[in-house]
């Protein structure tokens, strides 16, 4: 029998030649997402990682929940690297930063900042998390053909939602304030905790990787009064990994 690898319980020949993965971090959100492919089945689901197959365009693809941060999120890519596939769009959700994203605004990644803690055992902090360049273009591409209001630029990755949400609790909280001013200062668009290590993992494998997210809220903009908008229906950001994936598929 064909050994299944350990955290995703899948084989080759359980995913049968797909190249493509879809990456959300709900495992409820995949059946949600396989909904837009072509034949989707279940094809496995262990610990966080809720596995479907489908295709589209002709073209197998997969869609793996990863759980909530980067170490998980990294055993995913590797065991997926490791049955043969090599391009990874994670679908999120993110709080945004600056005063122009809104709830409901789709990002499309084109760099991460490493403030986590599962790329720096891959590579130095030196190294940029960034995307693959094409993987990232046919999402921007996809975002404006679909007509939705979204933005490409960094955001910030951390490895604690608290941290981020109450600072003041926290014995570093003279860290995380002065060093969130200063990603607000240098243009981050939003807040996720997943995108760095997809980004380094991909870099060191060699695979490509790109990162799309839903802009469920901007706590930046309730401070100042703006608005307490929240959307935490991610289709926005489904639709244009779809989108981009057909796009990257007809450019083969």
């Amino acid at each position: 029998m064909e050994e299944k690898l350990y955290h995703i319980n899948l084989s080759k020949s359980d995913i049968q030649g797909a190249k493509y993965a879809i990456l959300p971090g709900d495992p409820d959100r995949v059946p949600k997402i396989a909904a837009f492919f072509d034949n989707p089945q279940k094809i496995g689901q262990k610990r966080e990682y809720n596995s479907y197959l489908g295709e589209l365009n002709g073209e197998k693809v997969l869609c793996v929940s990863t759980g909530i941060g980067g170490p998980s999120a990294a055993i995913c890519i590797e065991e997926l690297y490791q049955l043969g596939v090599t391009n990874f769009i994670r679908i999120g959700t993110c709080g945004g930063m600056q005063m122009n994203v809104k709830a409901g605004d789709v990002i499309v990644v084109n760099g991460a900042i490493r403030m986590e803690g599962t790329s720096k055992e891959y590579l130095p902090i030196e190294f940029p998390a960034v995307p693959d360049l094409d993987i990232t273009c046919a999402l921007r591409d996809a975002a404006k053909k679909l007509g939705y209001d979204y933005h490409v630029g960094v955001v910030q990755c951390k490895d604690s939602f608290y941290g981020q949400h109450a600072p003041h609790r926290m014995p570093v909280s003279y860290e995380l304030e002065n060093k969130w001013q200063a990603w607000i200062k240098g243009g981050c668009l939003a807040s996720e905790m997943e995108s760095a290590a997809l980004f380094t993992v991909c870099s060191s494998l060699g695979a490509k990787a790109g990162a799309v997210m839903l802009c469920v809220w901007n706590q930046e903009r309730a401070k100042a009064g703006l608005d307490r908008d929240e959307e935490h229906d991610t289709e926005k950001a489904i639709k244009t990994a779809i989108e981009a994936i057909k796009i990257l598929i007809e450019g083969n």
